[in-house]
């Protein structure tokens, strides 16, 4: 999938629940989103942009949800 695509559908999900007003519940449902609807190949490779080039494009609140939850969001195998 195209990364600039995958860069605007987290960060769409990220605003979206940046505007809970309780910042953990924003954080979790951000990364959980990404890890119920997003396929294998694609978590990997947000997290590999993410290693590669710090989160360039992505909102704060996606890099805090992904560093929060990264173990989780990481596919198996």
């Amino acid at each position: 999938m195209n990364l600039g695509k995958l860069i605007e559908m987290a960060n769409q999900i990220g605003r979206y629940h940046d505007a809970l007003p309780d910042r953990a519940e924003a954080l979790t449902g951000t990364a959980m989103h990404i890890r119920r609807f997003w396929e294998p190949r694609m978590r990997r490779e947000l997290l590999a942009h993410i290693d590669a080039t710090g989160g360039a494009g992505l909102d704060p609140i996606v890099l805090e949800a992904i560093a929060a939850k990264r173990t989780e969001l990481q596919p198996q195998g």
